[in-house]
This record gives structure tokens, sequence and C-alpha cells, in this order.
């Protein structure tokens, strides 16, 4: 790894990035069948059932209406990283999961997807950064985020790890069997 300092720029997800977003979300890169709907879907129950054709027309309805929910991280031309976040709210299955009361001033930080050769570099801090100033300029009085106790390992860690959490400053506001919920005022 090289000990000069990553040059990243961080851009909300957009209808002219949508290529950007399909080329991070690959196969390649262990990440060709979620299309970061997971949270999207009204139960858990079929969720494996489902195909990467259903989970991309999903993710391109969403966008149609505006649910331009994430972030990308690129280095030069090349995306590298992306985070999903929004209005928590708007993800009932989260809420009802994580046992959250109604709240519209909370928004959520939920996934994170970083192409391997990018992985501790700090592209997920990065985003993590972005996505604190970009809920603080929409208004946003907290922000969530749902880490996996005890995981490193990136296909158990889609949600951000305690540690990326914890050095952005974030607290534990509710411990959990699997995963914790931790937030940060803004």
């Amino acid at each position: 790894m090289s000990s000069r300092r990553l040059e990243l720029t961080v851009a909300r997800l957009a209808p002219e990035r949508w290529d950007d977003f399909l080329d991070l979300h690959s196969e390649a890169n262990g990440a060709g069948w979620c299309r970061c709907v997971a949270w999207w879907v009204p139960t858990w129950e079929g969720w494996g059932d489902r195909s990467q054709a259903e989970n991309t027309a999903l993710r391109r309805e969403l966008c149609a209406r505006g649910h331009n929910d994430g972030l990308l991280a690129y280095s030069g031309n090349e995306p590298v990283g992306w985070c999903q976040l929004g209005q928590r709210d708007r993800l009932t299955k989260l809420v009802a999961q994580f046992e959250r009361d109604p709240d519209d001033r909370v928004w959520a930080v939920t996934c994170f997807l970083v192409a391997p050769a990018w992985r501790r570099r700090g592209v997920a801090g990065a985003l993590l950064d972005a996505a604190v100033s970009t809920a603080r300029d929409a208004g946003a009085h907290f922000l969530e985020g749902y880490p996996r106790v005890g995981a490193d390992e990136p296909g158990e860690i889609w949600t951000g790890s305690s540690g990326l959490f914890e050095r952005a400053g974030f607290v534990v506001v509710r411990h959990g069997d699997g995963r914790s919920v931790v937030a940060r005022a803004l």
C-alpha cells in the first residue's frame, strides 16, 4: 500500500452516474446481485430467492422516483466505493428490525461497498465523512448506522464495521445480538 494520501472525490448518485453504480456493483466486486436494495424490500422472507434482474429493476425504479440515495467514491473517473444513505423512516423493514421509533429528523447510512483493490485504504471512511456532511446539509439532526458486532470480513460488514463508525464519532445507542445501532448527532 502506498504511503501517499488517498485522493478521492465523492458524489451523490444521480441518473448520469447510473453506469458507474452498475460498474461498481458488479460480480467482479462481489456485488452483482444485491444492487443495494435489501432494506427496500418489505421483509427478509424470500430475499435470497430474488434475482439480480429483480434487484436491478427495483434500484432503477427507486432512482426514477428520485431515490438517488447514495454516494459514490471515485479515484479519478473510476468508481471505487458506495454507501447508501437517506431518511431512515423510508426503510420500514430497517425501522421495524431495529425497533426504532419514527423520527423524520434521523437519517441512516445502511450499506457500504468498496471495490476489493481499494479496501483498507480509507474509502469507507471518506464515504462516511461525506454521508455525515450530506445528512447535515439536508437538515438531518442525527445519522444512524447498523454495524455487525465483531465482524471484519467484507461479506459480513456490508453495513459497516464498528470501528469505522467509532472513528467517525458515532456512539452505540442500542446493543443487539448481531448488529448494534450507532448514532451521531449532527
